[in-house]
């Protein structure tokens, strides 16, 4: 299985997998107080149908839980993966929270 490095393009506001010529991102808005909303997920076609929009999601999901902050799952690529995934909950702000 292929393995990507993860690159968090703040400038941007995406975390990125450099494939090639192609950039698989999950775009994000942080707030100062330490909640990061995952807003869009985008595949280049060529990329569709590999896992890589998973692998993507499973690493950056990785990288918050590093970095200590709180998510807010706007996207609805990476709330499915959630929902197979659920131990991810431990990071994801839910409604009592917020």
């Amino acid at each position: 299985m292929d393995r990507y490095l993860l690159t968090d393009n703040e400038r941007l506001k995406q975390y990125e997998f450099h494939i090639g010529e192609h950039v698989p991102k999950i775009e994000y808005i942080k707030t100062a107080g330490g909640i990061i909303y995952l807003t869009h997920t985008e595949v280049p076609p060529q990329l569709e149908g590999r896992g890589i929009g998973a692998r993507l999601v499973a690493a950056v999901l990785a990288d918050i839980e590093r970095q200590g902050l709180q998510l807010v799952p706007m996207c609805s690529f990476v709330s499915s993966y959630i929902r197979r995934n659920p131990e991810w909950n431990r990071i994801v702000v839910h409604k009592t929270e917020a």
